[in-house]
């Protein structure tokens, strides 16, 4: 464990991560704990989070993520679709798929964790990881920075997820593409299939790629659906400063439930040159309730008021 000052100069400062602010109240003091493949956020005894970076064959993903009520919205592994990894981050690198797991796929390898910061209003980590082709060649590296919070008002729970990708020496440059669905990837539990509306800050219908799937360019994309009762809220934010802004959003309500933050890697590749680097900004905020536009549009704002807009170099 980091002392706190040390944590957030460097988690917080590098990658500008912050809870929504520093003013707003906090509940219990949050905990990280860690074991040999994962790291659990707790507040008190309640959890939270959990991010699996252990044992896991293809990438490391956050697992679960629980609303203020303890209810998890993420379904991992899916015998639908296997490679449907809860939260996950995936694109094509060089023509290597890394979003779907077959023999030929890339791998995210875990490398160490850079800082850790808990027993704070929010935990934040960093994980180094290389992505590497079946051969074993680094293709990226990733700071990747993962910030849990719970605020006591507005009463939610915020994750932020960052990626610093950067291409490795001598390596010259890389291409990234991918399907219209490839970025950072949400997969919603069985509960929420297919009885649930997504929502915009655009108000946009999207446009029909196929079937039940939308693509749609909004600063933020919201799922709200019926669970046991009650409704649940998810909502996913781009920040202005990531590439191609505003994000395009892919979704999809049935036969399954899923969001996903693309860069719109289907309708043109992406280079990234040695010596310079991707910064991708996102947050997921969850609601037990039909959180409503205003409020997400406001929690929205908040949030990318906290982070500074740094352009890419």
């Amino acid at each position: 464990m980091c002392g706190r000052s040390t944590v957030y100069a460097i988690v917080l400062g590098s990658l500008t991560l912050s809870a929504i602010a520093d003013s707003v109240p906090a509940g219990q003091p949050m905990r990280a704990i860690v074991d040999a493949n994962s790291v659990l956020v707790k507040a008190g005894d309640v959890e939270i989070a959990e991010y699996r970076y252990g044992d896991v064959p293809f990438k490391p993903y956050v697992k679960r993520l629980f609303t203020p009520n303890g209810l998890n919205v993420l379904l991992d592994a899916p015998h639908d679709h296997l490679h449907h990894h809860a939260l996950m981050f995936a694109v094509g690198v060089d023509g290597v798929n890394f979003w779907e797991e077959m023999p030929a796929a890339g791998r995210q390898k875990h490398v160490r964790f850079a800082e850790l910061a808990d027993e704070l209003p929010h935990v934040g980590f960093m994980d180094r990881l290389d992505w590497v082709d079946p051969s074993g060649e680094r293709l990226l590296a990733e700071q990747r920075a993962i910030v849990v919070s719970r605020p006591v008002v507005p009463r939610v729970t915020m994750l932020t997820w960052e990626s610093r990708v950067s291409v490795p020496t001598g390596k010259g440059a890389v291409t990234l593409t991918g399907a219209h669905y490839f970025g950072l990837g949400m997969r919603f539990i069985r509960a929420m299939d297919a009885n649930g509306q997504f929502r915009n800050a655009d108000d946009k219908p999207g446009v029909v790629f196929r079937g039940e799937e939308r693509l749609i360019r909004s600063n933020w994309c919201a799922y709200t659906a019926g669970v046991d009762g009650d409704d649940v809220t998810v909502a996913m934010f781009g920040h202005p400063s990531n590439p191609r802004h505003p994000t395009m959003w892919f979704t999809m309500t049935e036969p399954f439930a899923y969001l996903s933050a693309t860069l719109g890697l289907h309708e043109g590749p992406l280079e990234l040159v040695e010596g310079s680097r991707l910064d991708l900004r996102y947050a997921v905020v969850l609601w037990d309730r039909r959180a409503q536009v205003d409020e997400i549009d406001a929690i929205y704002r908040q949030w990318v008021s906290t982070h500074t807009s740094e352009s890419n170099r």
